[in-house]
């Protein structure tokens, strides 16, 4: 008869499991959900944008880190776990392994209906789409694989525990291998991300410093002759660098007519295109008139790009890899000069 005992060693670890397990089911959903998200966006829920938006990704990343953290760590756990019950359970340690898969199945099926139900809502409003079959498909999986095998263990986990824990291991090893590689090859690898940020801010450093071009042509009525006329210390603006000033790369400015100039710089990577989905409150990605979208000190503004049209106006800040030029030409009835305002 099993000693009415407790082992401090056995409650931790099954209160590690949970915590984990938790942690490992909510974020693969999530990182799969998302990258469905991104993969195939709804045009319902979204507009055709230029541009790059890092938060875009926020919820794949934290989704991303967390999987990749925590399940490995859930693993161990389980590993450590299921040896400790070979070694023998008192009377409270059988008690407290009940109650942890039961709590495991309760939590778990809460997870997986309260995604339905988020599937659902969103089928009822029109997402008859392909990434709505895939998301019902994952829940379903993930049900399946997580409610089989502790369902199993609940019934008898005297057979067969140790084949059925690696079998249940590697099962759940390729799947969260799988979505991590997947969402990689949508979101991208931290070196694309990292260029890709750089290119964004490129451009609000160029928005900036082209509003402060038009800024000067308004206050005395010609353009500058170089950037470093923009220069003013009493205001406070300093000429914004190029991230990469240490290779070499250099905004660039020109004077080309009376009204008319060029800007210049170097991006790493095209810009951007696609439909992009409304943010996490609701509302659309706002969108900002060009040259108002100004970057503060290595702070992300998310840069705001203009809608296009068909006849390519509306591309202001499209570029490709490379040098590309920007050139503008100042509107003098829709930005007129300050003594002619008052």
């Amino acid at each position: 008869m099993p000693q009415a005992k407790l082992n401090p060693k056995y409650f931790f670890l099954s209160l590690g499991i949970l915590v984990t397990l938790i942690a490992s089911v909510t974020s693969f959903l999530n990182l799969v959900f998302e990258t469905l998200n991104k993969k195939f966006p709804d045009v319902l829920n979204a507009t055709y944008q230029y541009g790059y938006f890092t938060y875009d990704f926020e919820a794949m990343r934290s989704a991303l880190a967390t999987l990749i953290i925590v399940f490995p760590i859930f693993l161990l756990i389980s590993y450590f776990w299921k040896h400790q019950e070979i070694s023998g359970l008192g009377q409270i340690d059988a008690i407290i392994r009940k109650w942890l898969i039961y709590i495991i199945l309760f939590l778990s099926a809460i997870v997986i209906v309260a995604d339905l139900v988020t599937l659902v809502r969103y089928f009822v409003a029109g997402e008859i789409t392909t990434r709505f079959i895939l998301k019902v498909v994952t829940a379903f999986i993930v049900a399946l694989v997580v409610g089989k095998y502790y369902i199993f263990e609940l019934i008898d986990f005297k057979l067969l525990k140790v084949k059925r824990g690696a079998v249940f291991a590697t099962i759940s090893t390729i799947f969260v291998f799988a979505a991590i590689v997947w969402s990689f090859m949508v979101m991208g690898s931290p070196m694309k991300q990292r260029l890709l940020r750089l290119d964004d801010r490129r451009v609000s450093d160029l928005q900036n410093i082209q509003w402060q071009v038009i800024n000067y042509w308004q206050q005395k009525e010609k353009l500058p002759a170089s950037l470093n006329d923009l220069k003013d210390p009493l205001s406070g603006f300093t000429l914004p660098v190029d991230p990469e000033f240490e290779k070499g790369k250099v905004y660039e400015y020109k004077k080309l007519e009376k009204l008319k100039f060029e800007l210049c710089a170097t991006f790493a990577l095209p810009m951007p295109k696609g439909w992009r989905e409304w943010g996490g409150y609701g509302e659309p990605v706002p969108l900002m008139e060009p040259g108002f979208g100004i970057a503060r000190d290595n702070v992300d503004t998310g840069v705001s790009y203009p809608y296009p049209v068909p006849d390519g106006t509306g591309d202001s800040w499209d570029h490709g890899a490379g040098r590309t030029c920007f050139v503008r030409t100042i509107d003098p009835e829709r930005y007129p000069p300050f003594s002619k305002q008052f």
